[in-house]
């Protein structure tokens, strides 16, 4: 069995292929085929669905409302093959396939490189595609199947998503080791406004985890820079600019070397961001994925540890 497996009608691949595309011509494209070879797989799954899947704008096209419900019936389908393909490779002792993630920028580096290294040390022919993505998107993402899970913080409850792994890590004050706070085991909101501030903005999560903080200072807080990198306002607490707010997740580096220092925050109690794992609910999964989401797990309660180990 190859790569190449088609098992399904080409109706069903062509449309999932417009929808991932977002126009006949890319999807063509990308499938290497002719347009019109397209667009005559849509018409025919169309004519015998007796609705159009898509309406047609001069910029591209959109789903329609039949559409999306054909769209939830051929992602279960289509993932469904990934896991047959799996399990009959399986069968002759080789495990192959792709994983797709998206994950927090924040998880990208350390977490995601030493996940990635030991999945390959076991499994050398699966390949992988990384993205990093802001947690609100994340869900979307799975759900429309562009990727097989993802990697997020604190993420509201969706009945469509299964969180199948999460680690509690407390949010800090990163800063440079200079900083007048740096010697301090846990400092307050309204200790770090006394200095300049770097603000999340945007699709963080860090932000939601802040605001309930943020709303009972009795005073008004201007940052003096907001981002939505959270690379950014590593380099910007690194290089001593101000004070900016994440948890460990990625910054062990960083704190062995001297460059970064990570202080708790309390605010009446620790600030938690539980990092979760997630697929689409009820999916099943295939071999390799399901490795993938095991390593993950144990990375997590290995991190979770450390993070526990620093006293508050």
């Amino acid at each position: 069995m190859t790569e190449d497996l088609r098992i399904h009608a080409a109706a069903l691949l062509y449309f999932d292929a417009v929808r991932r595309a977002g126009s006949i011509r890319e999807a063509a494209r990308r499938l290497n085929v002719a347009s019109s070879a397209v667009n005559r797989q849509i018409l025919k799954l169309e004519a015998e669905i007796g609705a159009p899947l898509f309406d047609r704008f001069p910029d591209g096209i959109k789903l329609t409302s039949a559409g999306e419900a054909i769209a939830r019936h051929v992602l279960v389908v289509l993932q469904d093959l990934d896991r047959a393909r799996s399990d009959i490779e399986g069968l002759k002792g080789a495990r192959i396939g792709h994983i797709a993630i998206a994950a927090v920028e924040g998880a990208c580096g350390a977490l995601l490189a030493d996940v990635i290294r030991r999945l390959r040390e076991r499994t050398p022919r699966v390949t992988v595609a990384a993205e990093p993505m802001g947690s609100l998107a994340i869900p979307k993402a799975v759900l429309d199947g562009d990727v097989d899970l993802g990697i997020a913080f604190a993420l509201p409850r969706h009945a469509e998503l299964r969180q199948v792994a999460v680690g509690r890590f407390r949010l800090g004050a990163i800063m440079a080791p200079d900083h007048p706070l740096a010697s301090r085991t846990k400092v307050s909101l309204s200790m770090c406004f006394d200095y300049p501030v770097i603000m999340p903005m945007g699709e963080l999560s860090i932000g939601q985890l802040l605001a309930p903080a943020l709303a009972r200072l009795a005073r008004n807080v201007r940052p003096i820079i907001r981002s939505s990198s959270i690379e950014l306002m590593r380099e910007l607490a690194e290089r001593g600019i101000g004070i900016a707010f994440q948890t460990r997740v990625g910054l062990d580096k960083h704190i062995a070397e001297k460059r970064l220092v990570h202080i708790p925050l309390d605010a009446g109690g620790p600030i938690w961001s539980d990092l979760g794992v997630y697929v689409r609910a009820r999916r099943a999964l295939p071999a390799t994925l399901d490795l993938a989401l095991h390593i993950l797990a144990e990375e997590l309660r290995e991190r979770e540890a450390v993070d526990a180990s620093v006293p508050a």
